[in-house]
Protein backbone atom coordinates (compact mmCIF):
# COMPACT_ATOMS: atom_id res chain seq x y z
CA UNK A 1 0.00 0.00 0.00
CA UNK A 2 1.40 3.39 -1.01
CA UNK A 3 1.95 6.13 1.57
CA UNK A 4 2.02 9.88 1.06
CA UNK A 5 2.67 13.06 3.04
CA UNK A 6 -0.53 15.09 2.97
CA UNK A 7 -1.05 18.63 4.33
CA UNK A 8 -4.44 19.31 5.90
CA UNK A 9 -6.30 21.93 7.88
CA UNK A 10 -5.90 25.52 8.94
CA UNK A 11 -2.72 24.69 10.88
CA UNK A 12 -1.30 22.96 7.79
CA UNK A 13 -0.61 19.75 9.67
CA UNK A 14 1.50 17.13 7.87
CA UNK A 15 0.03 13.63 7.91
CA UNK A 16 1.45 10.34 6.65
CA UNK A 17 -1.43 8.63 4.89
CA UNK A 18 -2.09 5.24 3.39
CA UNK A 19 -3.63 5.10 -0.06
CA UNK A 20 -4.99 2.32 -2.27
CA UNK A 21 -4.31 4.32 -5.44
CA UNK A 22 -1.37 6.32 -6.77
CA UNK A 23 -1.28 10.09 -6.34
CA UNK A 24 0.98 12.91 -7.47
CA UNK A 25 2.35 16.03 -5.80
CA UNK A 26 -0.29 18.74 -5.78
CA UNK A 27 -3.28 16.40 -5.95
CA UNK A 28 -6.17 17.66 -3.82
CA UNK A 29 -7.67 14.73 -1.92
CA UNK A 30 -10.34 13.90 0.61
CA UNK A 31 -8.82 12.03 3.54
CA UNK A 32 -9.79 10.54 6.88
CA UNK A 33 -7.80 11.84 9.86
CA UNK A 34 -8.25 11.76 13.62
CA UNK A 35 -10.42 14.88 13.27
CA UNK A 36 -12.75 13.39 10.66
CA UNK A 37 -13.05 13.79 6.93
CA UNK A 38 -10.66 16.48 5.66
CA UNK A 39 -9.56 18.10 2.43
CA UNK A 40 -5.80 17.97 1.91
CA UNK A 41 -2.96 18.38 -0.56
CA UNK A 42 -0.50 15.61 -1.46
CA UNK A 43 3.07 16.84 -1.01
CA UNK A 44 5.18 13.79 -1.77
CA UNK A 45 5.55 10.05 -1.34
CA UNK A 46 6.36 9.01 2.23
CA UNK A 47 9.74 7.42 1.51
CA UNK A 48 12.10 6.28 4.28
CA UNK A 49 14.19 9.41 3.65
CA UNK A 50 11.17 11.68 4.06
CA UNK A 51 9.93 9.85 7.16
CA UNK A 52 13.39 10.19 8.70
CA UNK A 53 12.93 13.97 8.67
CA UNK A 54 9.50 13.89 10.34
CA UNK A 55 8.89 13.53 14.06
CA UNK A 56 5.92 11.33 14.99
CA UNK A 57 3.62 12.51 12.17
CA UNK A 58 -0.11 11.77 12.64
CA UNK A 59 -1.61 9.09 10.41
CA UNK A 60 -4.58 9.04 8.06
CA UNK A 61 -6.06 7.47 4.97
CA UNK A 62 -6.64 9.03 1.56
CA UNK A 63 -10.18 8.29 0.47
CA UNK A 64 -10.24 9.74 -3.04
CA UNK A 65 -9.31 12.61 -5.29
CA UNK A 66 -11.40 15.69 -4.57
CA UNK A 67 -14.26 16.02 -7.07
CA UNK A 68 -15.88 19.20 -8.32
CA UNK A 69 -18.68 18.52 -5.84
CA UNK A 70 -16.09 18.36 -3.04
CA UNK A 71 -14.61 21.67 -4.18
CA UNK A 72 -18.06 23.27 -4.19
CA UNK A 73 -18.61 21.98 -0.67
CA UNK A 74 -15.25 23.39 0.42
CA UNK A 75 -16.13 26.80 -1.00
CA UNK A 76 -19.40 26.71 0.92
CA UNK A 77 -17.51 25.89 4.13
CA UNK A 78 -15.10 28.78 3.61
CA UNK A 79 -18.03 31.17 3.34
CA UNK A 80 -19.69 29.59 6.38
CA UNK A 81 -16.48 30.01 8.39
CA UNK A 82 -16.66 33.77 7.92
CA UNK A 83 -20.18 33.88 9.34
CA UNK A 84 -19.35 31.59 12.23
CA UNK A 85 -16.25 33.61 13.04
CA UNK A 86 -18.44 36.70 13.48
CA UNK A 87 -20.92 34.75 15.60
CA UNK A 88 -18.19 33.40 17.85
CA UNK A 89 -16.57 36.82 18.12
CA UNK A 90 -19.92 38.35 19.16
CA UNK A 91 -20.50 35.70 21.83
CA UNK A 92 -17.01 36.18 23.27
CA UNK A 93 -17.61 39.93 23.45
CA UNK A 94 -21.07 39.56 25.02
CA UNK A 95 -19.79 37.09 27.61
CA UNK A 96 -16.78 39.27 28.43
CA UNK A 97 -14.33 36.41 28.02
CA UNK A 98 -10.58 37.22 28.40
CA UNK A 99 -9.58 35.76 25.05
CA UNK A 100 -8.85 36.91 21.53
CA UNK A 101 -10.43 34.98 18.67
CA UNK A 102 -7.94 34.08 15.92
CA UNK A 103 -9.99 31.95 13.52
CA UNK A 104 -12.69 29.31 13.19
CA UNK A 105 -12.22 26.12 11.17
CA UNK A 106 -15.00 23.87 9.90
CA UNK A 107 -13.80 20.30 9.39
CA UNK A 108 -14.75 19.17 5.87
CA UNK A 109 -16.84 16.21 6.98
CA UNK A 110 -18.81 18.28 9.48
CA UNK A 111 -17.65 16.27 12.51
CA UNK A 112 -16.49 19.33 14.44
CA UNK A 113 -15.73 23.03 14.50
CA UNK A 114 -12.35 24.16 15.85
CA UNK A 115 -12.10 27.57 17.49
CA UNK A 116 -8.56 28.99 17.67
CA UNK A 117 -7.87 31.68 20.26
CA UNK A 118 -5.10 33.37 22.22
CA UNK A 119 -5.18 34.31 25.87
CA UNK A 120 -2.74 35.30 28.58
CA UNK A 121 -4.59 33.20 31.17
CA UNK A 122 -6.59 30.01 31.43
CA UNK A 123 -10.13 30.48 30.14
CA UNK A 124 -13.28 28.76 31.35
CA UNK A 125 -15.05 28.44 27.99
CA UNK A 126 -17.66 25.82 28.97
CA UNK A 127 -20.58 28.21 28.60
CA UNK A 128 -19.29 29.38 25.24
CA UNK A 129 -18.96 25.79 24.02
CA UNK A 130 -22.54 25.06 25.10
CA UNK A 131 -23.86 28.03 23.16
CA UNK A 132 -21.84 27.18 20.06
CA UNK A 133 -22.87 23.52 20.24
CA UNK A 134 -26.52 24.53 20.44
CA UNK A 135 -26.07 26.99 17.57
CA UNK A 136 -24.31 24.58 15.18
CA UNK A 137 -25.35 21.14 16.42
CA UNK A 138 -21.84 19.71 16.20
CA UNK A 139 -18.82 19.12 18.42
CA UNK A 140 -16.83 22.24 19.32
CA UNK A 141 -13.10 22.10 20.01
CA UNK A 142 -11.46 25.10 21.66
CA UNK A 143 -7.75 25.34 20.85
CA UNK A 144 -5.49 27.87 22.53
CA UNK A 145 -2.48 28.81 20.38
CA UNK A 146 0.61 30.96 20.82
CA UNK A 147 1.97 33.94 18.93
CA UNK A 148 3.86 31.85 16.37
CA UNK A 149 0.80 29.73 15.58
CA UNK A 150 -1.31 32.87 15.31
CA UNK A 151 1.09 34.21 12.69
CA UNK A 152 0.92 30.83 10.93
CA UNK A 153 -2.82 31.30 10.55
CA UNK A 154 -3.03 35.03 9.83
CA UNK A 155 0.29 36.30 8.44
CA UNK A 156 0.96 36.71 4.74
CA UNK A 157 4.41 38.07 3.82
CA UNK A 158 7.61 38.53 5.78
CA UNK A 159 10.16 41.34 5.60
CA UNK A 160 11.98 39.39 2.88
CA UNK A 161 8.99 39.84 0.57
CA UNK A 162 8.18 36.13 0.49
CA UNK A 163 5.25 34.29 2.13
CA UNK A 164 6.01 33.64 5.80
CA UNK A 165 7.83 30.35 6.38
CA UNK A 166 5.43 29.18 9.09
CA UNK A 167 2.55 29.28 6.60
CA UNK A 168 4.41 27.58 3.76
CA UNK A 169 7.08 24.94 4.35
CA UNK A 170 7.65 24.77 8.12
CA UNK A 171 5.99 21.71 9.61
CA UNK A 172 7.02 22.70 13.11
CA UNK A 173 8.63 25.78 14.57
CA UNK A 174 11.80 25.04 16.58
CA UNK A 175 12.96 27.52 19.23
CA UNK A 176 15.08 30.48 18.15
CA UNK A 177 17.42 32.25 20.59
CA UNK A 178 19.10 35.64 20.76
CA UNK A 179 22.43 33.77 20.84
CA UNK A 180 21.79 32.71 17.23
CA UNK A 181 21.35 36.34 16.20
CA UNK A 182 24.57 37.33 17.98
CA UNK A 183 26.54 34.47 16.42
CA UNK A 184 25.36 35.47 12.94
CA UNK A 185 26.12 39.14 13.66
CA UNK A 186 22.53 40.06 12.91
CA UNK A 187 21.36 43.42 14.16
CA UNK A 188 20.03 43.12 17.69
CA UNK A 189 17.28 45.66 17.04
CA UNK A 190 14.09 43.73 18.01
CA UNK A 191 12.14 45.48 15.26
CA UNK A 192 14.46 44.06 12.61
CA UNK A 193 14.98 40.50 13.84
CA UNK A 194 11.39 39.83 14.91
CA UNK A 195 8.88 38.18 12.60
CA UNK A 196 5.17 38.83 12.14
CA UNK A 197 4.53 36.94 15.37
CA UNK A 198 6.67 39.36 17.38
CA UNK A 199 9.14 36.57 18.17
CA UNK A 200 12.64 36.10 16.76
CA UNK A 201 12.55 35.18 13.07
CA UNK A 202 12.56 31.46 12.32
CA UNK A 203 15.11 32.02 9.53
CA UNK A 204 17.78 32.76 12.15
CA UNK A 205 17.86 29.01 12.73
CA UNK A 206 18.35 28.01 9.09
CA UNK A 207 22.09 28.73 8.91
CA UNK A 208 22.83 28.43 12.61
CA UNK A 209 24.25 24.90 12.40
CA UNK A 210 26.70 26.04 9.71
CA UNK A 211 27.75 29.04 11.78
CA UNK A 212 28.30 26.87 14.86
CA UNK A 213 30.27 24.27 12.90
CA UNK A 214 32.62 26.87 11.42
CA UNK A 215 32.87 28.86 14.66
CA UNK A 216 34.01 25.77 16.54
CA UNK A 217 37.11 25.66 14.33
CA UNK A 218 38.01 29.33 14.80
CA UNK A 219 39.70 31.06 17.77
CA UNK A 220 37.37 33.17 19.91
CA UNK A 221 37.60 36.91 20.44
CA UNK A 222 40.32 37.57 22.99
CA UNK A 223 42.39 34.56 21.95
CA UNK A 224 46.16 35.00 21.76
CA UNK A 225 47.46 33.36 18.60
CA UNK A 226 50.60 32.83 16.57
CA UNK A 227 50.63 33.74 12.86
CA UNK A 228 53.36 33.75 10.18
CA UNK A 229 53.78 37.47 10.99
CA UNK A 230 54.17 36.87 14.73
CA UNK A 231 51.89 36.90 17.77
CA UNK A 232 48.55 38.64 17.88
CA UNK A 233 45.32 38.95 19.76
CA UNK A 234 41.94 38.30 18.12
CA UNK A 235 39.65 41.35 18.16
CA UNK A 236 36.94 40.09 15.83
CA UNK A 237 35.86 36.98 13.92
CA UNK A 238 34.11 36.88 10.54
CA UNK A 239 32.69 33.38 10.69
CA UNK A 240 31.43 32.79 7.13
CA UNK A 241 34.40 34.59 5.55
CA UNK A 242 36.68 32.69 7.98
CA UNK A 243 38.73 35.79 8.67
CA UNK A 244 40.21 37.15 11.89
CA UNK A 245 40.76 40.76 12.88
CA UNK A 246 43.85 40.79 15.09
CA UNK A 247 46.05 43.32 16.82
CA UNK A 248 49.74 42.58 16.44
CA UNK A 249 52.51 43.07 18.99
CA UNK A 250 53.34 46.43 17.43
CA UNK A 251 49.67 47.51 17.77
CA UNK A 252 48.71 47.16 14.11
CA UNK A 253 45.21 45.93 13.30
CA UNK A 254 45.27 43.36 10.52
CA UNK A 255 42.57 41.24 8.86
CA UNK A 256 43.97 37.78 8.16
CA UNK A 257 42.53 34.50 6.84
CA UNK A 258 41.81 32.02 9.64
CA UNK A 259 44.24 29.59 8.00
CA UNK A 260 47.06 31.95 9.04
CA UNK A 261 46.41 31.05 12.66
CA UNK A 262 49.22 28.57 13.34
CA UNK A 263 48.37 27.92 16.98
CA UNK A 264 46.25 29.29 19.82
CA UNK A 265 48.28 30.18 22.89
CA UNK A 266 45.36 31.27 25.02
CA UNK A 267 41.71 30.89 24.07
CA UNK A 268 39.30 33.79 24.47
CA UNK A 269 35.80 33.67 25.88
CA UNK A 270 33.42 34.19 22.96
CA UNK A 271 33.07 34.71 19.22
CA UNK A 272 32.58 38.25 18.05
Amino acid sequence: MARYVVRCGLMRTLFVMNARSDFRRGDVVIARTNRGLERGEVLCEATDHVLGQMKDPPAGNIQRLASQEDENENQYLLEAQKREFETCKRLIREMGMPMSLVDVELIFGGEQIVVYYTSEDRVDFRDLVKKLSTEYQTRIEMRQIGARDEAKVLADYGDCGKPVCCNTHLGEMPPVSMRMAKLQKATLDPNKISGRCGRLKCCLRYENDTYEEIAAELPNVGSEIVTPQGRGKVLGVEILAQQLLIVTEDNRRVLIPASDCLTVLKRGSEHG
